[in-house]
This record gives structure tokens, sequence and C-alpha cells, in this order.
């Protein structure tokens, strides 16, 4: 027992880190590695253990003592009778169900109890859940299932309490010589960062266990590198999958700019284009098209239109439920998830983790802040009154008119110019949720905006002319969010978002992450009206960054400056 521990923890398996303690930003860093921050009020963090926060935790190679001495460490009091026990029941799940090849039988995997439980594979033959995928059991402690089962089997065994340790290993694919330049084609000297090699050993792993898994990484660490030496660690034919075209065409550069591969071993599989080649990209929305609801998504087949020795999700905290569905039947190729956080608002984290695989590695932002990886960041919350006639319109709204209303809070425009004024110079992105009110800041500003619905040749035209510093404000939607690479943008104002987001709150801040040339920090500012649902929201959403770190000043539009 430590009486000055930083930590109050519950039996619940909740964990109370009290804000002002001196030992705040240790215990911060401790509890990152096995708990989820699920509150930020003033004087008290609220983290909570879970099942899945244990198996990315044991798949780290962190044991269950180590858990529980750190927690002893952190721990005001004693630790609450059987949390203890919980931990080392949870985190000895990871691994106790192991599968891999039977060499009898080429089509069926054998599915092996390695605790020496005789009583666990009898259990699960009776669930209900399991019944379809023919378990038959060759003894107590070992059963063969179809292999076509593999990714539905992993995933519903996750759901029951059993992530299972999959080493029936993966086909090579395709071959494919593909190598890293030393010199990019721009004439710049690359080499792979310290945490990108060490990110791309953890994923590739041994040949049991290695070429599955997910990296988490802040947006502007170079996930796509990472993604580059990953393809040309296992030498093979890849498709590659992300968020929009923005981002599969900057994946397309990016392979023209620092890899061999000539460009007509590179393919675009879009809207526009559909060109299957070696290294093919293609955006989840494709995938997931359909042109009614009862036809089948016919762009799917992607997935069987090479021999791909190599998938790589990027943005994979977006993968729409039809890609998980594809991804279970496609379990002996490898997968590479490449994201910025593991949040996802729909809580499929489960899924990720068995389908995909587990967290194979993660770099705290803020340790990539002190070496100068990525840009440092002021974050403030500036909170904005409401005139008086839309108070009485919100008080009298009910659900999510009630947040519209304060998201669009026609005061915010004031400050955005203020905001403009203070950082003069610098590339400032205005991002929001509602396209009416980016309309108007827009006109409002004379600023151009850039919205879903403008054409992709527009949007590039817009964000080619941001980079290049010919215009200093834009104003976007949500198509922003995500794998847009906008370097010099150094200031963000956000206007409105999706409710409690927090996926979509660290995805905007990555907008200004890129380290700026001239070695200055980054402005995030995210306007809220005052005592409204809204400013509840933002709490949630700010609730991944806070975990990373990041701190939000509170201002209010009366202060001087606000």
């Amino acid at each position: 027992m430590n009486t000055n521990g930083a930590c109050i923890v519950q039996r619940d398996l909740t964990i109370l880190l009290e804000k002002n303690h001196p030992g705040f930003e240790d215990a911060r860093a401790q509890l990152a590695l096995f708990a989820e921050l699920v509150k930020s009020p003033a004087h008290y963090h609220t983290y909570r253990i879970t099942p899945l926060s244990l198996w990315n935790a044991a798949a780290a190679g962190r044991s269950a003592e180590e858990v529980i001495q750190g927690l002893r460490r952190l721990s005001r009091w004693e630790i609450p009778g059987g949390i203890t026990e919980d931990i080392v029941k949870w985190m000895s799940r990871y691994g106790s169900l192991k599968l891999y090849g039977y060499d009898k039988e080429p089509d069926r995997l054998c599915l092996e109890c390695v605790t020496g439980d005789p009583g666990v594979l009898e259990s699960l033959t009776r669930e209900k859940g399991l019944a379809g995928f023919h378990m038959n059991l060759i003894d107590p402690l070992r059963a063969l299932v179809p292999s076509l089962w593999r990714g539905a089997l992993k995933q519903e065994l996750a759901r029951l309490g059993y992530p299972v340790l999959d080493e029936a290993g993966y086909h090579q694919g395709q071959a494919l010589s593909i190598q890293l330049k030393p010199v990019t084609a721009g004439g710049k000297r690359f080499d792979l960062r310290p945490y990108q090699a060490e990110g791309v050993e953890a994923f590739a792993g041994d040949q049991d266990s290695g070429g599955s898994g997910v990296l988490v990484l802040p947006c502007g660490a170079g996930k796509t590198v990472i993604g580059l030496a990953a393809m040309a660690h296992f030498q093979c034919e890849t498709l590659i999958l992300t968020s929009n075209v923005t981002s599969v065409r900057q994946w397309i550069t990016e392979i023209a700019d620092k890899t061999t591969l000539s460009p007509d071993a590179v393919g675009e599989y879009t809207g526009e284009r559909k060109h299957v080649r070696p290294v093919t990209v293609s955006t989840y929305q494709i995938l997931t098209h359909r042109g009614k609801k009862e036809e089948g998504f016919k762009h799917m087949s992607l997935f069987n239109e090479r021999d791909w020795g190599l998938i790589i999700y990027d943005e994979v905290h977006l993968l729409p439920a039809p890609v998980f569905r594809a991804t279970a039947d496609i379990q002996a190729t490898r997968r590479l998830g490449l994201t910025a956080t593991l949040v996802r608002e729909d809580g499929c984290e489960r899924d990720v983790f068995s389908l995909i695989g587990p967290k194979r590695y993660e770099v705290p932002w803020r340790a990539l802040e002190e070496r100068g990886f990525i840009a440092q960041v002021e974050c403030e919350e500036v909170r904005v009154s409401m005139p008086d006639g839309l108070k009485e319109r919100y008080i009298q709204a009910e659900g999510r008119e009630k947040y519209r209303i304060a998201a669009e809070n026609p005061r915010k425009t004031e400050i955005v110019k203020r905001l403009l004024d203070r950082h003069a110079g610098r590339q400032i992105l205005i991002i929001g949720q509602y396209l009416d009110q980016l309309r108007e800041i827009a006109r409002s500003l004379d600023v151009p905006l850039i919205t879903g619905s403008m054409p992709q040749e527009e949007r590039g035209k817009w964000f080619s002319q941001f980079r290049k510093g010919e215009i200093p404000v834009l104003a976007v939607s949500k198509v922003a969010n995500f794998a847009v690479d906008l370097p010099d943008a150094s200031v963000a104002i956000q206007i409105s978002g999706s409710f409690g987001s927090r996926q979509e709150e660290a995805q905007r801040l990555g907008r200004i992450l890129r380290p700026k040339q001239d070695g200055s920090g980054a402005f995030f500012y995210s306007l809220v009206s005052e005592e409204t649902r809204e400013q509840e929201f933002a709490m949630r959403r700010q609730l991944f960054l806070i975990e990373q770190g990041y701190e939000y000043v509170v201002s209010f539009e009366r202060e001087e400056g606000a």
C-alpha cells in the first residue's frame, strides 16, 4: 500500500486518478498501458480496466503480475479484494486458446486449450453462438474446426471472453519485388525513424504470430511510411484500403516517392478509376457501395482479384461492418491496421482485435512531440454565450435539435474572426459538422469551403493551393477529418462536431500535427456554446486526447483575446 499514491482503485475495476497529485503524469502513462480513460472532470480522471484493455496489454507482452504490481504502486490504499483475481483471469484468457494448422486434414484447423483445463472446450461447444462452427472434439483439450470459419470463430470466441492466439500461419501471396529508396524521388534523404522501424518489427513478429495486428501512432507520425516498410518486408502484392479518394492518391504519391515500384505496378480502385495492379489502393466506400439495399456489394470481390500477401487497413477504426465480414473470410492473408486511435464510437474495438489483430505497437503522442517528430500543440476550449432569442429556442428544443442549435451558435463567427486576426500569417483550417454553418462562415470570411459534394478534382486544387501557401485559410467539412496531408497547417478552429466523437477530435487535431519548417508549435481551438449539451459532449470528445497528455485551457468569449 502506498498512502501517497495518485490513484484510488475501486472494486468495479474503475480507477480514480487525482489530477493535482505530483505523481499524476507518471500514473497516467502507466494506466494507459492497461486501462481506458472514461471521464475527466476537474479533480479526478476516471479510468476503467476492461477485458480488451488487458488483452492488448497481454498481447504487448505484459504479464498479469506486472499489471497488479503497477496498480499496487499507484494505489493510495489496498486494492479491493477480487480485482487481482479478475486481472489474472482476463489476462490468462489471452493465449489460453491456440489455433493452428492440422496436418492430417488441410481444410481443418485445430483449436487447443493450452492451459490444460479439459472443461473449457467442452463448455464452449455448448455455447449457442458457436453451434454453427461444427467444432469436433478429438480429445478433451483439442477440437477441429473447418478452416473457412477461422475469422468468424475468433470473432465469436472473443465475444465470449476467449481471445484466440492465431498461429495457423499465412500464405505468402504473389511475390513482388519492392525496396525503399535511400533518397526520395523529390531528392530528400529517406530513412525510417526509429519508432517506424520498431512498429514494422512488432507487426512482422515471428513466423507463427507475426503478420496481423494494429499499430497506433499519431497523425503526422508517418503511418503511411510504416505501411510501405511492411510491404518491403514481406515482398508481396498488397491491397491498401483507406478512407477516401484523397487518401488513395496520397498513398500512390508516397509509393512513387519512396519505393522502387514502377507506376504501372500501382493501381487506383475508386469510383473514378478501377485499375487492379500488384499494389492496389482503394476506399472502404467503394467496397461497401451497392445500387440498392437488397443488392450485394459487387466491389467486395476486390479482396479476391489477386493473390494478395498483405492487406493494409488505413484508418482501421473506420472499418465498416461489411468489410469486417469480408475480413473474417481472409484470415490466411496478413493484415496490418494503421490508426491514430483504436477508439470506435460503435464499440466494435473487440472485432478489430479478433479480425485484424491485437495492438502490436503504440507510441504516446506526447513522446513523439518531445522528440520533435510531431508539432507541439496548445489546445483551448472557447466557451461562447448564446443570444437570448437563440437561448429560448434551445430551451424549447429536444434531442439532436438541441445540440444542433447550440453547435450553430452565430456568435462563433465573431470568435473565428478574432482567432484569424490573432494567428494572421499562419495556415488555418476552420472545421465543422453542419454545412449551413460552414457556408455562412465561409461567405462571411470570404474563404474557400470544401465539402463532400465537391468534385475530387476541385478538392485537390484547393488542398494544393493551401499546401503551397497561396490561400491562408480553408473551411472544411468532415471530409478533412481523415487522411488529408496538409503539412503546414498550424491552426485548427473547430466550430462544430459529431456529438461526443473522441476519434473525430483526435483526427481533427491530427490535421495540424506535422512538424513545422520553422519549428513553431500549433494551436487547436474548439468553440463550444456555454452551458449547453454541446459543452457536455465536448468533455467526452476530448477524452482520448486528454488520455494522451493534452490539456484544454478553457476561456470565455468575453475575456480579452478570447
